[in-house]
């Protein structure tokens, strides 16, 4: 029987991957490739084979979606981002019969979800970044689920999370299952973007605000107030794909029966007006 070994919340931000490079951002983003590597590390100490990744820059308008391929392997440009993001190699081993199972499990209890084997279907860079720093050696398989969900209730989500849970349970595979996307998301507008330093600076103190009391109600494990305020947090806080990925991890975690807590393993950063942070969660046995 498989297991869920790791459940975490992790950034995904372009600069990360500018940040190797030559020029003015190199070395900026240090502390959260770090904390990517430390997720990978701590995965791999649990004896997770496969990670799952709620992608928040998979964007679906009709049911869920798994990107379950047996195989991936290109290069990636950003069609959001081509001026950071360019020629990015990857190759990665799927898990198609967990990402098949996962579909099956959730269509069951009536959440319409499909599972796809498709070489033209890529990964995002959701997916991508966070498996360059935790899956650098490429030795755990991967798993993709679509988290941009546009026309999705939070609670058809929760439902997917809970999905995910018992098919990683019935399955033959270990899994770290990372929520990838940041907490709020409000980008600077483009006019003002270069005299507010956009790239490391929040542009709203606000969200800033409930970011840091959302990680305090995460270290204290007080999980319960912070499900009852995440989908207003969602919404005023401009999360990113409304948060389902936070929604689906909880939901795999247990959701409300959820007694554990968050461990911040990189300390909460602002990146071009949005608010970051990696975040370890206790997994319940």
């Amino acid at each position: 029987m498989g297991k869920l070994v790791l459940a975490a919340k992790a950034t995904h931000v372009p600069t990360m991957v500018m940040s190797e490079m030559e020029g003015p951002l190199k070395g900026a983003r240090q502390t959260a490739i770090d904390g990517h590597k430390e997720i990978g590390r701590r995965a791999r100490a649990a004896g997770a084979d496969t990670f799952v990744v709620l992608d928040t820059h998979w964007l679906v308008n009709a049911a869920y979606h798994i990107n379950a391929n047996h195989r991936f392997e290109g290069l990636f440009t950003s069609h959001e981002f081509p001026q950071f993001i360019k020629d990015l190699p990857y190759a990665y081993d799927g898990n198609a019969a967990l990402g098949d199972l996962i579909a099956e499990t959730a269509r069951d209890r009536g959440v319409y979800t499909l599972s796809h084997q498709v070489d033209s279907l890529d990964l995002e860079y959701g997916t991508l970044v966070p498996m360059r720093y935790m899956n650098g050696d490429a030795a755990l398989k991967v798993v993709s689920a679509a988290a941009m969900c546009t026309v999705h209730s939070l609670e058809s989500s929760r439902k997917l999370g809970a999905a995910i849970r018992a098919a990683i349970e019935a399955s033959d595979s270990n899994v770290a299952l990372i929520a990838s996307g940041s907490l709020s998301h409000k980008i600077w507008p483009n006019d003002i973007y270069a005299e507010n330093n956009g790239t490391f600076t929040i542009s709203s103190e606000f969200n800033r605000q409930v970011d840091l009391h959302v990680l305090d109600l995460w270290q204290k494990g007080e999980i319960g107030t912070f499900l009852k305020m995440l989908p207003d947090y969602a919404e005023y806080c401009d999360g990113e794909g409304d948060m389902h990925d936070t929604v689906m991890l909880f939901g795999a975690l247990g959701w409300d029966d959820y007694k554990g807590r968050g461990e911040v393993v990189t300390d909460y950063f602002p990146s071009s007006g949005t608010g970051q942070t990696n975040v370890i969660f206790s997994v319940p046995e």
